[in-house]
Parts: structure tokens; C-alpha cells; sequence
């Protein structure tokens, strides 16, 4: 196996031919046309070769749309053959892949339309008919990928093409380009999940894609092959594809995670490494041992965040770990490595990367102090070059020259980073900064639980004080006992941090990117359905020592 590092220096940028997804396609199908590129769940192989084939076809359909190079071309489509097949169709004209969520509907995907500028977008038929309810702004031309129904499709104002233009017979030879593409070049606009405001859309350069696909599957070789379930609108499923370009690897594509069925898919599909985001590492904790697990070929993981059901799940199935902190906005900063992760650690700066904790005025706080992580790289265009047509937005984020994640963190005197919460989520009670994280991830812990978000309600002391709302939604099957749970929690966590009231959900309300939509929780309050601790006669006293 021949280990993949990417760009071994890290203050200059990588040349084209190492990270521009064109000359990358270019070069691997012409020196291993036959090696496996990516498989799926059904069982079918392309090779690099083979794929080459669709995607320069595709990209001569694109062009004889009229697409160029440095247009905007959304795409909106579920993990697959054709979204992948697209994607690099797009790039492979040097245009910019703009690719949408699958749940966006209504004002969400009318912003998103409208604020792309595009004239084309590719679609699978079944998300399409969502176009004629919104005013589709610049879109002239809907393209209904995988599959020949647009005589079916109906949307007023739009040339609608069925997705068999896109596998037309073609030439060969690439379509020709204005100028080549540099690795500074816009590949793609990923837009944020909206948590906090209207989605943003990140210009991301190629070289930036480059550097998160390094950092977030540095161990790996080219005989490796990714888990790609995770959807090409995130982050976390482009690196994939890029890193496995970088490194003549391959990719085994799922149309998404399903804990009952992920142990068998990868086997059957002999991945060898995998994303294990959030509570992932929990779902699958909480299944039973079986033989596909026991028997798997996978041995190495990224988790994110690092949790004690991530670790014990490692530990039982004999997985390397490391972990990571990434955004949209930049490319995996601070590495931690397994033998020196504990819980809540995102570990510490790679190579060519500058990281600070500051305060409301970018000023360094002291070890041990929470603020906002600040980063920026030895190397241009490593990470965002701002949020596409949000000069405000930009300039806020990019101020003094760092980039200001929104996140507080904490730093150890010897350098190790730790989350503590996003900024706009922290909760302050009896005087004490709460971490809802922390909170988090011991209600997830406890067996019944499945998801949990915790949130600040307004104390009745009034003074600024807050109370913590707990939401929790259950294993399939199980029930949770709210005062069952907080004297579990009462056991594991500071007195001040012990939710007093808690909300038991069927399921968390979320944005389309799948992160709990906390300011919901925050609007709803206390609902009636929610369980009050102390009404209860449930208090949590504070330990008092002994002199």
C-alpha cells in the first residue's frame, strides 16, 4: 500500500496536476485505466477508466447546454451513479459545482436557486416538481438526471431536458477550455446548514478541497477504499472523492447511513475506512455484535467528536481512530491523533496552520479560557475565499486577517484544543458557563437515548440567568424516564449542569444538513409536554467537602 500525504509543503500551494479534479481523472485513467475507482451497493465497479468515459461525455452535453467554464451549475440530486458522474462533468469544464440538499423545499431552495446566479441545474426527477412552487429566478434549463422522465416533469418557465442528453455518444477528446485551471480556481460553493441565519453559500477553491481531503484521510493509501455515504452537498462526502482522486484509491458509495445495514454494506463492499460523525459511533455501539462486524475489512475511522461510545465502539471492533475539527468554511486545522485523544479533544494544529482562542476583540485569552477559535493557513487559498455574493458576511468572518469559526474553544498550556460549544449556544447557570456538547454527550450516553440537544431557557430568578432544557429523542423501541435519566446525568456531571427540564421528541427537529435546529427547541421553550425537575421534588444539591 503506498500511503497518500498530499502537498508536502505546507506554506505553497499544490501544483494543478496533484489537486484540479481534471488533470487528477486525466492522469489516473490514463495510467490505471482498469483499477477500480468506485463501487456501489448493488455490486457494480467502475473503473477510472470507464468512469473518464462518462464524465467526459457528460461534460460535451453540458457544454452543448451551454455551460462554460466558470459557470455556476446546481445540482441537486441523492448520492449516485449520476451525481458523482455530474459533479466531475461540471469541473471537468472548469465550471463550479453547486450542489443543493435533498430536503430543500420552498424559501430555503428559492434562496438558494436565486443566490447561485445559475442558469442550469441537473435534478433527480422526484425533487424536481419542488421548482414550481418557487420563483425560479435565474434558472433557465432543468436537467432531470438519472433517468428519461421529462415528459413528466412540469416546470413553468424552464427548458426541461431529460437525463439521457447526458449520456449521449460524444467525443473522446476533452472539451476545450478558455484557460487551464488553476488550483486557486472556485470548484464548488457549499452551502452552510443555516443554523443561525439564511444559508451561505462558501466558495471553496480546489486547492482548499485538497487540503481537507489530506488532513481528514492522512494514514490512508491507494490500495484503501472510502465509505462515501455520507452526501455530496457536505463537506465530509466531497473530501472523500477527493482524496480518493489524489491518492488512486477508490470509493464504495452508499445513498446514506443506515445503522442496520452498515455493517453489511461494508463488507460486501470491502471499504477500509469511514466517517463517523456525531452519534454514529453511539447508533452503532448500540447494536448487538455481529459476524459482519467481527469480519470487517474496515480498520481505520475518523470520529468527530470524540466520545466515550466512539472510543468503546473503536475498541470492539479493532478500528484506528483519529479525529478532526472542520467546517465548510476551512480545511481540517487541528488533528488528533488516537493515542493522545481523550473526550471532547480536537487536538492540535497540523502543519501550516495557526490556531487562537481569542476574545470578543481577537485578543489571545490564557490557557484554560473559553473564546472563539480563530485559524488561517501558511498556504493561500487553503481555506474559504469567502461566502458567495455576502461581502458582509466575508468581511465579518475574515476580520484581521484570521478566520473566525463561531466556535468557543478552550487551549491546555501544552497547545491541545477542546470544543466547548458553538457561541451562540452556551448557557450560563448559578454563575457557571455550561457546555451543551458536554451535556450532550452524556445524554447520549445513557442507553434509552438516541439524539439529545441541550438549550438555555430563561431562568424565573430573571438577571440573565438561564436553565437548561434538555431534548432527547429514543432508541427505537425504548422509553426514556426523564427522572430516570437526570439522576443518571446527576452521576456523571457538575450539579449546575444537570438539566432541570427535559422534553422527550420522537424525533430532534433538524436543518437540512441533518444538525439539530436548536433555535426551534429555543422558540418552543417550555412546551407543555416538557418535564420540570424540580416540580418533580427532584433537586441536585451541591457537594459540599470537608475542610
Amino acid at each position: 500500500m503506498t500511503a497518500w500525504t498530499g502537498n508536502e509543503d505546507a506554506a505553497q500551494v499544490a501544483p494543478a496536476e496533484a489537486c484540479v479534479f481534471r488533470a487528477l481523472l486525466e492522469r489516473r485513467a490514463a495510467a490505471a485505466p482498469d483499477r477500480a475507482f468506485v463501487c456501489f451497493d448493488d455490486g457494480e465497479t467502475w473503473t477510472y477508466g470507464a468512469f473518464r468515459a462518462r464524465v467526459v461525455a457528460a461534460a460535451h452535453a453540458l457544454r452543448r447546454l451551454g455551460v462554460r467554464q466558470d459557470d455556476f451549475v446546481l445540482s441537486w440530486q441523492p448520492n449516485g451513479r449520476e451525481a458523482l458522474a455530474t459533479w466531475l462533468a461540471i469541473n471537468y469544464l472548469g465550471a463550479v459545482y453547486v450542489p443543493l440538499n435533498v430536503a430543500y423545499r420552498g424559501r430555503l431552495l428559492e434562496h438558494a436557486v436565486h443566490l447561485s446566479g445559475a442558469s442550469l441545474m441537473i435534478a433527480h426527477p422526484a425533487l424536481a416538481p419542488r421548482l414550481a412552487d418557487i420563483d425560479t429566478g435565474p434558472l433557465k434549463t432543468l436537467v432531470t438526471a438519472g433517468g428519461d422522465r421529462a415528459a413528466e416533469v412540469r416546470v413553468p418557465g424552464l427548458d426541461v431536458r431529460a437525463g439521457a442528453v447526458l449520456r449521449a455518444p460524444a467525443p473522446d477528446a476533452p472539451p476545450p477550455l478558455a484557460r487551464a485551471i488553476a488550483p486557486w480556481d472556485t470548484q464548488m460553493v457549499l452551502f452552510t446548514s443555516g443554523t443561525t441565519g439564511p444559508s451561505k453559500g462558501v466558495l471553496c477553491s480546489y486547492f482548499q478541497q485538497h487540503e481537507s481531503a489530506r488532513a481528514c484521510a492522512h494514514g490512508l493509501g491507494s490500495d484503501d477504499r472510502a465509505l462515501l455515504y455520507l452526501p455530496l452537498f457536505h463537506v465530509s462526502g466531497t473530501a472523500m472523492v477527493a482524496w480518493a482522486l489524489a491518492a488512486g484509491a477508490s470509493l464504495a458509495v452508499l445513498p446514506s447511513f443506515d445503522t442496520r445495514t452498515f455493517w453489511a454494506s461494508v463488507r460486501r463492499t470491502g471499504a477500509t475506512y469511514a466517517v463517523l460523525m456525531a452519534v454514529i459511533p453511539t447508533f452503532l455501539l448500540k447494536l448487538p455484535r455481529g459476524e459482519d462486524e467481527i469480519e470487517t475489512p474496515l480498520r481505520r475511522v475518523l470520529i468527530a467528536p470524540v466520545t466515550d461510545d466512539a472510543t468503546a465502539l473503536c475498541a470492539r471492533a479493532g478500528l484506528e481512530s483519529f479525529s478532526v475539527f472542520n467546517m465548510t468554511e476551512i480545511s481540517c486545522p487541528l488533528v488528533a491523533e488516537a493515542d493522545t485523544m481523550t473526550n471532547g479533544t480536537c487536538g492540535r494544529p497540523r502543519p501550516g496552520v495557526e490556531a487562537r482562542v481569542v476574545d470578543e476583540h481577537d485578543i489571545e485569552v490564557p490557557p484554560g479560557a473559553t473564546g472563539e477559535l480563530i485559524v488561517r493557513t501558511a498556504a493561500p487559498w487553503a481555506m474559504n475565499h469567502g461566502y458567495h455574493a455576502n461581502p458582509e458576511a466575508t468581511a465579518r468572518a475574515w476580520r484581521n486577517g484570521w478566520f473566525h469559526t463561531g466556535d468557543a474553544f478552550r487551549r491546555t498550556d501544552d497547545g491541545e484544543f477542546f470544543f466547548v460549544d458553538r457561541m451562540k449556544d452556551a448557557i450560563r447557570r448559578r454563575g457557571e458557563n455550561i457546555s451543551s456538547f458536554e451535556v450532550e454527550a452524556e445524554a447520549t450516553a445513557f442507553p434509552a437515548v438516541r439524539e439529545a440537544a441541550a438549550v438555555a431557557v430563561p431562568s424565573e430568578a430573571g438577571d440573565g440567568e438561564d436553565e437548561v432544557l434538555l431534548a432527547v429523542a429514543p432508541v427505537a423501541g425504548e422509553r426514556v424516564d426523564p427522572a430516570a435519566l437526570t439522576a443518571w446525568l446527576a452521576g456523571r456531571m457538575a450539579y449546575f449542569m444537570v438539566p432541570r427540564y427535559v422534553r422527550i421528541l420522537d424525533d430532534l427537529p433538524k436543518t437540512p444538513t441533518q444538525k439539530v435546529r436548536k433555535t426551534e427547541l429555543r422558540a418552543a421553550g417550555l412546551a407543555p409536554d416538557t418535564w420540570d425537575r424540580e416540580a418533580a421534588g427532584i433537586r441536585i444539591r451541591r457537594e459540599r467537602l470537608a475542610p
